[in-house]
């Protein structure tokens, strides 16, 4: 059954057309920019480590973990809970990157810690969320670890490891393309304890939690959304060289300031829970010349709050979708009662910052290339009408009239698809706004996916191939460097305005 779909008609509201802006602070941007870079090329260069993925999980209880922070600054203390039927544990934690095909490198290990069993998870329930609380196993110093993303793995001595990643975030950004990772929707599909935003132990949706917690471990190996949908992209923007920082949306939440001056922001596979402030703050910095990037589906469809656990704010991600009108803030502060954007109160569509609304789900079909001759699509060798088969799934977005778009748009794939017996379209688009700043969005949550397709890690590739992952591959590597060089507007063409040609002509 389709999970979502739209509700109403929302008027458009355009946005004027983009025109080159002045590039703000060149020479400050320029400076960093090559900071930067020299960084990047410095550490992508250092020898990999390959054997960083988990090779065996084992039961449930043989080794769990989680971290008392989403992300840290480089040097920041971090706090570890361990639960483990073993005798002891090792930690080590892998920063991801090219690492010449090695994908990561080694960057810290501990000693051999003491193992135990932690108690059983408490379920707070009014929201019937799941909190670990244990007892902290390890406190780390994160000196001298390089910016980026990592992956702690616990190897318990049973022979069982787990992951956990962890983001050592930038600062500031200036002249950076900025990676911005999704522990908010990391955490609304964790089911570890048996409750995630979806459902609760039975499996059923009406006994889901209604706000989940960052005090307890995640379910599986220990993130497979991670690995699923942003570990590609950043193996290839570190292998581009492009100067790059990194942030979650949650910090993006708490204090923009990584984002100003930044080249551009890349929203990665599913990032579907945002704060308002969150979306807010990535919109003022469209709306200064930041380009955005949808390198996704389903982005920014969830409005959510944060709210404490039971040591740190931040903890908490508040979620009541369609029980909305149980949310204590419905009565009170509409404009933070959660629900999906789109709808009441204070409906906004997501479709307004990303030029594309989220349609549907579960789907599967060829991606279609609309305009061939787009600048993203340089170098792939394509032709209008040119498909790649399962691109577009498992859920996609389109442009979707009357929704409110920012003017001009243009949409550069156009896929037929059939989701759940129900004819319509995927659509990849382009637009700019007057600041300057390019926007593109994919319209398919498989695109980071398709990055792997065909090769050892593709894993749930379903059935994407080689020739789909050069395609992509390609057009990323266009849309990154583009991306990096400043307000796109200024040095790419600009959007020929194309929706009402694609969505009134005969199919």
């Amino acid at each position: 059954m389709r999970r979502r779909h739209f509700l109403g008609v929302c008027a458009g509201v355009g946005l004027a057309s983009a025109a080159a802006s002045a590039d703000p602070a060149p020479h400050a941007r320029k400076r960093s920019a090559a900071a930067a870079a020299h960084r990047a090329e410095s550490e992508r260069d250092r020898p990999g480590t390959p054997d960083w993925r988990v090779t065996s999980q084992g039961p449930a209880t043989s080794v769990a973990a989680y971290a008392d922070r989403v992300s840290v600054t480089p040097g920041e203390e971090c706090g570890l809970y361990v639960s483990t039927t073993a005798s002891s544990v090792r930690v080590h934690a892998f920063r991801i990157g090219w690492y010449g095909g090695a994908e990561a490198r080694l960057v810290w290990s501990s000693g051999r810690i003491p193992g135990r069993p932690q108690p059983e998870p408490r379920l707070l329930q009014g929201t019937r969320t799941v909190r670990a609380d244990w007892k902290p196993t390890l406190v780390f110093s994160t000196g001298g670890w390089p910016e980026g993303a990592y992956l702690l793995r616990v190897d318990a001595d049973n022979g069982h490891q787990r992951h956990l990643p962890l983001i050592v975030r930038s600062t500031r950004a200036v002249g950076r393309t900025v990676l911005m990772h999704a522990p908010a929707t990391w955490q609304a599909y964790n089911g570890w304890g048996g409750y995630s935003l979806y459902a609760g132990p039975s499996g059923a949706y009406a006994t889901r939690s209604l706000a989940v917690s960052f005090d307890r471990p995640y379910d599986s190996e220990g993130n497979a959304r991670f690995l699923t949908y942003e570990r590609a992209l950043v193996v290839l923007a570190e292998r581009l060289g492009i100067p790059l920082a990194y942030t979650t949306g949650l910090d993006v939440h708490r204090d923009p300031r990584v984002l100003r001056d930044a080249t551009a922001v890349l929203c990665l596979g599913h990032d579907e829970y945002w704060t308002p402030e969150q979306r807010r703050h990535i919109t003022e910095a469209r709306d200064a010349g930041t380009n955005i990037a949808f390198l996704g589906a389903n982005t920014c469809f969830r409005r959510v709050r944060l709210e404490e656990g039971e040591k740190q704010p931040d903890r908490t991600v508040v979620c009541y979708k369609s029980s909305v009108r149980a949310d204590p803030y419905y009565a009170t502060r509409p404009a933070l009662a959660t629900t999906d954007f789109r709808q009441a109160p204070a409906a906004d569509p997501e479709s307004s910052l990303t030029g594309v609304l989220y349609e549907g789900y579960p789907v599967d079909a060829p991606y279609v290339v609309h305009t061939a001759d787009h600048w993203l699509y340089e170098g792939t060798g394509v032709r209008a009408g040119d498909g790649f088969d399962h691109l577009v799934g498992v859920e996609y977005d389109r442009v979707t009239p009357p929704a409110p778009v920012p003017e001009p748009l243009e949409i550069t794939a156009h896929s037929p698809l059939v989701c759940n017996g129900e004819r319509s379209h995927s659509d990849s688009a382009y637009y700019t706004v007057p600041s300057g700043a390019g926007v593109f969005a994919t319209g398919t949550m498989r695109w980071v996916e398709a990055l792997m397709a065909g090769t050892a890690d593709g894993g749930r590739d379903h059935g994407m191939d080689g020739r789909t992952r050069a395609f992509v591959t390609r057009a990323s590597e266009n849309l990154l460097r583009a991306f990096a060089e400043g307000p796109a507007a200024g040095r790419r063409p600009v959007p020929r305005p194309n929706v009402d040609e694609v969505y009134t002509r005969p199919d």
